[in-house]
């Protein structure tokens, strides 16, 4: 019987040497091998990408993706490659050959099935730094099981401490499970393992969970929790919301403005802006005056709106900021000004971070497809 054809599309015109091969930045030259997945992976091959590496994507037949391509997927060659058939997975450990580094996100096991394992592929490529991306670890015994960040948050403790008092958890996006814990880490992981391999030259496996990478930011709350200084109640603590000088408060026009007002200098700045004499207000340190302190100043926000507001406190040194939408972030002069925030072809888009004095990365081009085989001949082992 006939194998199936282990590339369904052909190259572009622009061809994908142009997309990765001059591409600036401090990686530049590093060879990515990313295995299409959801989340985490896909950010850090963002990432990658944007800092200069030659990032390829291996995707599968006929894979539906879970939304259109966007910023998350700029910067990539896209090879689609069949897993099920031996010429797929053996055009698969050819670019793993030729590359520095290895992304995968699956369950524990698939890609041992696949035959795409670390120890199939470091043993073919002893320098290959091979990064694993899991919900919850390649053992104990939720490994096998499926979760998202709202999950992995859940069990971390993190939910619990996020949200109204008066009110249930509230998932903060996919920031913190995904992206902070997940894909974040798992770059830490990826680039030590390649400074590490600088000295040895032999690669290793990176074993990136979700779970490990939330309890590592709670580090803080933890500790707060262990001195007595972290209650479990939600929305009554110092960074959760339960704060009147660290909490959002709603403005005369429906919007919202936020207050970081932590340090007293910056609380004395806060009240001097909103006319409040600091002398005719319970202590702040007081926390059965919080509700009156977040009263007095609930008020007052009411009074005007969001944008004045802003422009109130725009000058001053009281940690007062706008609550924008992702509609408004562009035309603000921090993120617009300073390209944090692009625009391209109309749309919004992450700019390219961290940045760099003399190796300055810069957001690739939308996805581009090649052949394998056209791949494979510029990708040198």
């Amino acid at each position: 019987m006939a194998r199936r054809p282990v590339c369904l599309a052909p190259p572009t015109q622009s061809g994908w040497q142009t997309a990765a091969m001059t591409a600036p930045g401090p990686l530049a030259g590093l060879r990515v091998l990313e295995f299409a997945g959801l989340g985490p992976v896909p950010h850090a091959g963002m990432v990658l990408a944007d800092l200069g590496a030659h990032v390829v994507r291996a995707e599968r037949p006929g894979a539906v993706p879970a939304a259109p391509p966007g910023p998350i997927d700029r910067g990539r060659t896209v090879v689609v490659l069949d897993l099920g058939d031996p010429d797929g997975v053996e055009a698969a450990l050819r670019l793993a050959d030729g590359a520095d580094v290895l992304l995968e996100g699956y369950r524990p096991g698939v890609m041992e099935r696949l035959g795409l394992g670390p120890d199939v592929c470091l043993g073919r490529n002893p320098r290959l730094v091979y990064g694993r991306m899991t919900g919850w670890g390649h053992d104990g015994p939720l490994a096998p099981r499926a979760g998202h960040d709202i999950t992995y948050l859940a069990l971390a403790g993190a939910l619990a401490a996020i949200g109204p008092p008066d009110g249930d958890p509230v998932p903060p996006l996919n920031l913190v499970g995904d992206y902070g814990g997940g894909s974040m880490l798992l770059l830490v992981g990826v680039l030590a393992a390649l400074v590490e391999r600088s000295a040895s030259g032999r690669g290793q496996v990176v074993d990136a969970a979700m779970i490990d990478g939330v309890t590592s930011l709670l580090a803080l709350t933890y500790g707060l929790l262990g001195a007595g200084l972290w209650t479990l109640e939600r929305g009554a603590n110092l960074i959760d919301g339960g704060a009147p000088f660290y909490t959002t408060y709603v403005c005369g026009d429906g919007g919202h403005v936020a207050v970081g007002a932590l340090e007293e200098r910056f609380w004395l700045e806060l009240l001097a802006g909103l006319g409040l004499d600091p002398a005719a207000l319970p202590s702040r340190d007081d926390r059965a005056s919080w509700p009156l302190l977040r009263a007095r100043l609930s008020a007052v926000f009411a009074t005007r709106s969001r944008d004045a507001w802003a422009a109130a406190f725009a000058d001053v040194d009281a940690c007062v900021a706008p609550v924008l939408t992702l509609a408004e972030t562009a035309a603000h002069p921090q993120l617009g000004g300073r390209d944090s925030v692009t625009t391209s072809g109309g749309s919004a888009a992450p700019g390219v971070a961290p940045r760099f004095s003399r190796t300055p990365g810069a957001a690739g081009p939308p996805p581009q497809q090649a052949n394998p085989a056209t791949v494979l001949a510029d990708w040198p082992l």
